[in-house]
């Protein structure tokens, strides 16, 4: 939940600048946008990949090569496969609301850094899997990560923007799910095509690779303005915290 602060005085309203730490802050978190848009677009793919369907659903599997003239709506009616698709937005709902209230009390940056890892985590296990179950433990994992990074990187976003960028800031991250989705599919076009069947690891463990980035970059990321505040009764004092981090991520950079 984002904390405003109200100023009394004189009307006037003070809007912050766009500077380089506040732009490379804010695409360095809305590079979450590609996590959640690559598994939104990987699934599809790797479902209809025969390798991956004969391992792990091997009913659906049978459907698609008896009989070519009925529909895949009815080749894919597998409750297992159902249950495997949904996982990730079923945990992503859940954790969502757990996702919310460590955002409000430690921070936005722990949320996406627990977000980035369960990511990274659950990308391994899918990626390794070796049975339905565990597979779908990966995906649940994914689902975690869905939940905290959806929750606190548009947060972030808003909170690190000046009021009026605010919107431009935002849609990076809508940018970022669009991409992610584009790099699925080639991703996916690419790994169909690999003799042995295998491709689709590395379809599912691909998206270790932003997720990645993006734990790690948010160890760098500084809290919001607004979090300082929120986790501080001293204003003055959140201000020289926030000045601090600027001046050392700055320094990093050059």
């Amino acid at each position: 939940m984002a904390v405003g602060v109200a100023v009394e005085g004189d009307g006037k309203q003070y809007n912050g600048k766009i500077t380089k730490f506040v732009l490379l802050s804010c695409m360095m978190a809305a590079s979450g946008g590609l996590i959640f848009g690559y598994d939104v677009g990987v699934s599809g793919g790797v479902s209809s990949m025969d390798p991956f369907l004969k391992k792990f659903f091997p009913g659906v599997y049978r459907k698609m090569k008896e009989d070519s003239n009925v529909s895949n709506y009815c080749k894919f009616d597998s409750q297992l496969l159902t249950c495997f698709t949904s996982s990730l937005y079923i945990a992503g709902l859940v954790f969502s609301f757990v996702a919310a209230t460590v955002t409000r009390k430690y921070g936005r940056k722990p949320s996406i850094i627990i977000g980035g890892l369960s990511y990274m985590i659950g990308a391994a296990i899918g990626g390794a899997a070796y049975n339905v179950y565990v597979l779908i433990l990966g995906r649940v994992l994914l689902g975690v990560g869905l939940g905290f990074t959806n929750q606190s990187v548009p947060l972030y976003l808003a909170e690190m923007a000046p009021s009026k960028y605010r919107g431009a800031f935002n849609i990076g991250f809508q940018i970022c799910v669009g991409t992610g989705q584009i790099l699925a599919t080639v991703i996916n076009y690419g790994t169909v095509r690999i003799r042995g069947g295998w491709g689709w690891r590395i379809s599912i463990a691909m998206a270790g690779v932003p997720a990645a980035l993006l734990a790690l970059g948010a160890l760098f990321l500084p809290e919001t303005p607004n979090s300082l505040i929120q986790h501080s009764d001293d204003q003055e004092k959140a201000k020289k915290n926030w000045k601090r981090s600027e001046a050392l991520m700055m320094s990093r950079r050059n």
